[in-house]
């Protein structure tokens, strides 16, 4: 018999990130204690709700729902499972759970084959498949799945928010939420990775995490097969068929899929860095970035790569790393056929063949195809040399100049041209070498044809 056990699991996991989803409605319509929400539809509401937790301070209609609601402090749960011992605090808790011994799951999806322990739970489910939205505001016409998802919705029309957080007065529709909420205060991280130990505030952060260890991509673009890990990606994704792109910067036109993604890119503009390191003071235009570079000081590395157990601190680098061993190349230059692991690789490569040079130096006006170039070059302007040599002190504008510089103290010399016997401390420049005795000269003058063996503006 197929343990029933993981679906009934994955079908809590879909409700618990539904509740969450909600809880994203509310930040984004959160309203300041000060705004005066209708206290005459809060006075009512609280009216109607007469029967008080001695405990925690909420209200039910129901003397029944109340008594409920205590053994949550009680930790009673009178009713128990004969077939393993465990107990619920209700008896419809207990019955769905007698599934599991049976193994019976009566309602089956014809779209899917997803199964579930209620027929109430398949006919909400069947509206994922017909996109049926029953439940509609009567003030201003959105429609919802759930009646649950509609009655959070309408306090935004009423602004009753009866929950506020002490730390920052950002008020909430449900207790719930604002427990939720406190977390990013308290730091609190319930929900674990069993696989990696990483922990996250809601369990539906957790749930895409887990796509890292399992590999699993649940949303796929119907134009070209291509899936993802979210369906915000997804959404991202789909742009490229259609070509639609919304936001676009005054400052140098480039256009962007999100405001999100703009209001970031515009930090570039004005050298914005508001995430700063609290350990060495080094600031980031992007959380994101601030994060990965933490991971400096506290030496966690919880991606590992399976081929050669190198271990990277984002998903992202190891999946990158991964093209290594794989050999995979989707990206193919339009112009030569050249091939990349990589579309970031492809787009830098491409800049050979229109000469595009988007960054450019504020101080002299020189451009460059690569942002990390300028990066360096500022150095020149800046008199700045972070790289210093632990034998000798001497700085220098680059780690590759460093790097070099080291083998001055180490003699090391690892690259002998074998037609003369000269050595050099870079591949680069015993290639560069060889064409001395081959007389290759791959640079060329496109004006009048003159042919050179090093390419240097």
């Amino acid at each position: 018999m197929r343990d029933p056990e993981p679906c009934r699991i994955k079908h809590t996991e879909d409700t618990e990130q539904q509740t969450e989803l909600i809880e994203d409605i509310e930040e984004k319509n959160h309203v300041k204690s000060g705004e005066n929400p209708k206290q005459k539809d809060l006075k009512k509401k609280r009216a109607m709700k007469s029967f008080t937790c001695t405990q925690c301070g909420k209200s039910f209609t129901y003397k029944y729902h109340l008594e409920l609601h205590m053994r949550v402090h009680t930790g009673e749960k009178p009713f128990t499972c004969d077939q393993c011992g465990k107990s619920f605090t209700q008896s419809a808790n207990l019955k769905d759970h007698l599934n599991i011994h049976t193994g019976e799951k009566l309602h089956t999806c014809d779209q899917c084959g997803k199964t579930f322990l209620r027929a109430s739970d398949l006919k909400i489910h069947l509206r994922v498949h017909t996109k049926e939205k029953p439940h509609s505001c009567h003030l201003c016409g959105k429609s919802f799945l759930h009646p649950e998802h509609l009655k959070v919705h309408q306090k935004i029309h009423t602004a009753v928010r009866e929950y506020m957080c002490f730390e920052c007065e950002k008020t909430f529709t449900t207790e719930k939420y604002l427990k939720r909420h406190q977390r990013i205060h308290t730091g609190e991280k319930p929900h674990t990775c069993d696989q990696c130990g990483k922990s996250f505030s809601l369990n539906r952060d957790l749930t895409t995490h887990m796509r890292v260890h399992t590999g699993e991509k649940p949303f796929t673009c119907d134009q070209c097969g291509k899936s993802f890990t979210q369906s915000s990606t997804l959404k991202d994704h789909m742009n490229i068929h259609t070509g639609e792109k919304l936001h676009t910067c005054d400052q140098c036109g480039k256009t962007f899929l999100r405001a999100s993604y703009l209001k970031k890119h515009l930090r570039v503009h004005i050298n914005e860095k508001p995430h700063s390191c609290h350990l060495c003071g080094k600031s980031f235009s992007r959380l994101q970035s601030l994060k990965l570079h933490q991971k400096i000081h506290t030496g966690v590395r919880e991606y590992m790569c399976f081929e050669c157990e190198k271990t990277f601190t984002s998903a992202s680098h190891l999946k990158r790393h991964e093209t290594i061993h794989t050999g995979e190349k989707p990206y193919e230059c339009s112009h030569c056929d050249k091939r990349f692991s990589h579309s970031a690789d492809l787009k830098t490569h491409e800049r050979i063949h229109t000469g595009e040079k988007p960054h450019t130096c504020d101080q002299c006006g020189k451009s460059f195809t690569i942002k990390g170039h300028l990066m360096s070059h500022m150095r020149v302007h800046t008199g700045e040399k972070p790289f210093t040599c632990d034998q000798c002190g001497k700085s220098f504008r680059q780690s590759s100049s460093l790097k070099h510089h080291m083998n001055i103290h180490t003699g090391v010399k690892l690259h002998t041209c074998d037609q003369c016997g000269k050595t050099f401390l870079r591949a680069s420049d015993l290639k560069k070498h060889l064409r001395v005795h081959t007389k290759e000269k791959p640079h060329s003058c496109h004006l009048c044809g003159k042919s050179f063996h090093i390419y240097k503006v």
